[in-house]
């Protein structure tokens, strides 16, 4: 370039005070501003003119420029100027030919978490540069049971309920581990607000003319006050269990429901007695599900969704004017759990109907004489939570990542609730990080790891993080992998998830190896896997906001005790001791096993040149449904033809499943056809399987009003399921039944599902829309 400069300047005879000037005018009525640009040298501001350029050349308004005194027109000159401009031409030419050969040869991978002193040897193409057999032996090389079972009592805490100061500590704890492995890490803070316990004071009951009673557990976001009505045995909570009663034509108008722990959480069965009319419910836990004594307190949450439920559908950021909003989900009754003593008292002693059938009880459903006083003060408080996140990124397309999660805060000890899973949380972050650093391992895209708080409110740590960045992560996070409470017994192996997952997962159940050498998948899914291993996606798991709110595939796993549950959830007995119990004295074995499933699935998300995501699956779901919707559509219509007239026909549903699965047929054709070498090819693919589980969301709904807006896997009346629970009600005429909010819904989930079918299609012109 400096060479160029010195030619130019000496073509213009040796000239090297020309300068551009740039005069910009703002037109102060409002017109756009003026760009005037003039050539001049320092001795002739202007050629000649006048206006603003005018005061500056008074003196010299009568000479000639300066470049014209010097070159003249001779035929000379002519040629010279030709000749100089043609070498102009050249050099620009061959500047722009080296700008373009430098852009062609620089990488267009990110920076990984190499340290600066020896930069990392950036891919240039689409290839990785490991082989996924390297990368899975490396994985297993890193991973260890005493390695686990150090970083456990590392992090073993017996006080770290969100906000305290231990879970603050555990917090600086995580933050310093990604750190000390090189990795780029931050915080996240956000003020919520939870409900407590009474500081002063207590909650209590009195049953007919018995002691008082004071829990010490309870059941966060209950409604406050006082409830009295008499008690009405609800076996589980279940909506088939409230039939059964409604079948036997009990009056639950005020009761209060005494329910049994287990099956469905805590703010389920409080919303089903809420349905039924209920005044309170009080919760226990029975002797024949539970063997934790007598006088064991239970805690937990009420609220059905996740978050902070005072800012539902935006996050709880301080610097955020909140307007006075509440969660559709906060129940509008009394809850409290009670003991097990306390429980078995009450059911010994009522009266009434006996049970229905198949129900374990004490025989009595009791009647209106068998009243009880309820009182609940437990108080709404601000507190401020850290999510804490470390990133490994990507080598190729850093600004895709899956996300690695597992909730840090804990009622108690919160040994399996919380401090396996960031024990394996922390091991995965320095396994992968290492890998990069010292075994020329290069992730195509990147990983995130994080540490969520105030998971036992409902997950309300990572919501919040969902909330405030929805916009961003809806494009750019492909996976997420919960660690909550991996390790719960040793017998069985559980796995909840997106249906987009089931094929990777199938892959990584027979990849992953136990301690006797035996896959996962020959362990635990002989003859059928899918029936052995899946099982559905539940609320209360911190992976179902980011599946069902977000629209992020994601996956939650666990190790089993087989049939039951693990027992010490919610209570202050989830101890180390006790899971040793459950376990055999295989926590840091199982904790190993489970690192690697997430790991794998981790890793062959981020090494793939395209995401293992199985669009088929949701086509069958998709098709099942609408099968099922049909039949009950032609059902009502010649049960309650007044309700739904024969004009209503479901060919647009159909034709929208159709556009799916000619879209996911599509789409499986494309990538067959793909060239894996070609890096923006693969971003293009990836980019439209990415789109699959967010297009499922129903842009129809209030996130407020139904936040968990998936219309396979949501919940809400938006969803495919309450379709054809609205269809059973119109069969029967059922009191609640109203077939115009039902054909308003039906619409919607038809155009939601084409939507998805056009997105998943690609480009405007591939679009094969049949409504």
């Amino acid at each position: 370039m400096d060479q160029a400069r010195t030619t130019i300047s000496k073509i213009f005879n040796g000239e090297p005070h020309s300068y551009t000037r740039f005069n910009l005018t703002q037109n102060m009525e409002g017109d756009n501003s003026q760009v005037e640009m003039k050539l001049a040298s320092d001795v002739d501001e202007e050629v000649e003119g006048n206006g603003v350029g005018d005061h500056l050349n008074h003196n010299n308004s009568n000479r000639k420029p300066y470049v014209a005194q010097k070159l003249g027109h001779t035929p000379k000159n002519l040629c010279f100027m030709a000749a100089a401009t043609f070498l102009i031409f050249i050099i620009g030419y061959l500047i722009g030919y080296l700008v373009h050969r430098n852009k062609e040869v620089t990488p267009i991978c990110a920076a990984s978490v190499l340290p600066a002193a020896e930069p990392a040897a950036r891919e240039t193409g689409a290839a990785p540069l490991m082989d996924w057999d390297d990368v899975k032996k490396l994985l297993a090389q890193k991973l260890n049971a005493p390695k686990l079972d150090s970083v456990f009592s590392d992090f073993s805490s017996t006080d770290h309920q969100a906000g305290s100061p231990g879970d603050e500590s555990l917090a600086n704890k995580v933050l310093y581990r990604f750190k000390e492995y090189g990795m780029k890490s931050w915080t996240d803070e956000h003020f919520v607000k939870v409900q407590d316990a009474p500081a002063s004071g207590y909650n209590r009951f009195v049953f007919k003319n018995n002691q008082e009673e004071r829990p010490s557990g309870f059941l966060s976001y209950s409604s406050t006050g006082t409830a009295k009505g008499a008690v009405l045995y609800a076996y589980y909570g279940q909506e088939s269990d409230f039939r059964k009663l409604r079948d036997k034509n009990i009056n639950m108008n005020g009761r209060v429901m005494l329910i049994r722990a287990g099956r469905i959480s805590f703010a389920e069965k409080v919303a089903n007695a809420a349905r039924m009319n209920a005044s309170a419910v009080l919760i226990y836990p029975d002797p024949t599900d539970y063997s934790i004594g007598d006088a064991t307190q239970m805690f937990g949450h009420v609220h059905l969704g996740s978050g902070d439920p005072y800012t539902p559908g935006f996050p709880s950021f301080n610097h955020t004017q909140f307007p006075p909003v509440q969660s559709s989900g906060l129940p509008k009754i009394l809850a409290q759990t009670i003991t097990q003593r306390m429980g078995t008292t009450i059911l010994r002693q009522l009266s009434g109907q006996n049970l229905p059938e198949g129900w374990e009880g004490f025989n009595r459903l009791g009647n209106e004489n068998d009243t009880i006083t309820l009182e609940v003060n437990n108080v709404l408080a601000e507190k401020k939570i850290h999510n804490v996140f470390g990133v490994i990124k990507g080598f190729v397309d850093a600004d895709r990542y899956v996300v690695i999660g597992a909730q840090r805060d804990a009622w108690g000890p919160g040994f399996a609730a919380s401090t396996v899973g960031t024990g394996v949380l922390v091991e995965l972050a320095r396994s992968i990080s290492d890998m990069v650093k010292n075994d020329g391992f290069k992730p195509r895209r990147s990983i995130v790891f994080a540490s969520w708080s105030a998971g036992e409110y409902g997950s309300v740590g990572a919501t919040e993080w969902l909330e405030g960045y929805l916009a961003s992560l809806s494009m750019k996070a492909f996976t997420y992998i919960n660690l909550d409470g991996i390790v719960t017994g040793q017998n069985g192996f559980k796995v909840a998830a997106s249906p987009l997952m089931y094929g990777l997962i199938e892959n990584t159940l027979k990849e992953v190896k136990s301690d006797k050498d035996v896959s996962l998948y020959s362990q635990f899914g002989k003859n059928s896997w899918e029936a052995n291993v899946m099982e559905p996606l539940k609320m209360e798991n911190a992976a179902y906001p980011f599946l069902a709110f977000s629209g992020i595939p994601s996956v939650s796993f666990r190790f089993t005790t087989g049939a039951s549950d693990y027992q010490y959830f919610g209570t202050l007995l989830d101890t180390r001791d006790k899971l040793n119990r459950v376990t055999s004295n295989q926590v840091p074995r199982l904790a190993e096993t489970a690192a690697k499933f997430a790991g794998h699935i981790a890793l062959r998300l981020v090494h793939d040149h395209l995401l293992q995501m199985d669009l088929r699956k949701y086509d069958s779901i998709i098709r099942l449904n609408v099968a099922q919707i049909n039949v009950k559509v032609k059902s009502v219509q010649r049960m309650q033809p007044q309700l739904l007239p024969k004009a209503l026909t479901t060919q647009w549903l159909i034709s929208a499943s159709g556009s799916y699965n000619r879209a996911s047929r599509s789409l499986a054709a494309d990538i067959l056809n793909s060239d894996l070498e070609d890096i923006e090819m693969c971003r293009a693919i990836n980019d439209r399987i990415m789109t699959v589980e967010r297009n499922f969301l129903s842009p129809y709904v209030s996130s407020r009003e139904s936040p968990f807006r998936h219309i396979l896997l949501g919940s809400g009346p938006h969803t495919l399921k309450a379709l054809s629970s609205h269809l059973d009600a119109l069969r029967t005429d059922h009191p609640e039944a109203d077939a115009d909010l039902f054909r308003n819904q039906f619409a919607l989930a038809t155009w939601t599902i084409q939507g998805c079918a056009n997105s998943l299609a690609g480009d405007i012109w591939s679009l094969d829309n049949q409504i």
